[in-house]
């Protein structure tokens, strides 16, 4: 499977390291070249230098060709800006946004977007090892 990942942070870099040794075709988008660090030195996908929401910069990355891409940058902004593109641009058929404010985290799920919120899910996860709680019985507040 061709996956593209805009951001190579810790968790940009961890989950093209993993897809790359399932053998998945995998491209990263990063800004910074030095993110590019983060990468093992057996990593067998390709980097590109460039801002991830660019036209341009995806169609250098194949963003038209993969069936998946991940906007992992630190910003809201720039992730739902490139998630927009590879969808309406380039007809991308799964695209997933890393969005840390839950409020507008709900606003781009409701326009169509994957959203993962990891302000939300740390809260569970948090609330399941401090207390013994999941969701389901969480007491009213």
């Amino acid at each position: 499977m061709r996956v593209v990942i805009m951001g190579c942070g810790r968790l940009g870099s961890t989950l093209a390291q993993e897809l790359d040794r399932e053998g998945h075709q995998v491209t990263v988008i990063d800004i910074d070249a030095a993110a590019f660090n983060w990468l093992e030195e057996g990593f067998r996908g390709s980097t590109i230098v460039g801002a991830g929401e660019d036209v341009e910069v995806q169609q250098a990355a194949g963003v038209q060709r993969a069936e998946v891409f991940l906007a992992l940058a630190n910003g809201d902004n720039r992730n739902a800006m490139a998630v927009q593109v590879a969808k309406h641009i380039h007809n991308a058929p799964r695209v997933v946004a890393r969005i840390y404010d839950p409020e507008r985290a709900e606003v781009y799920r409701q326009l169509g977007i994957n959203v993962v919120n990891p302000t939300t899910i740390l809260d569970q996860m948090v609330r399941e090892a401090a207390f013994g709680e999941d969701e389901s019985n969480r007491a009213a507040t």
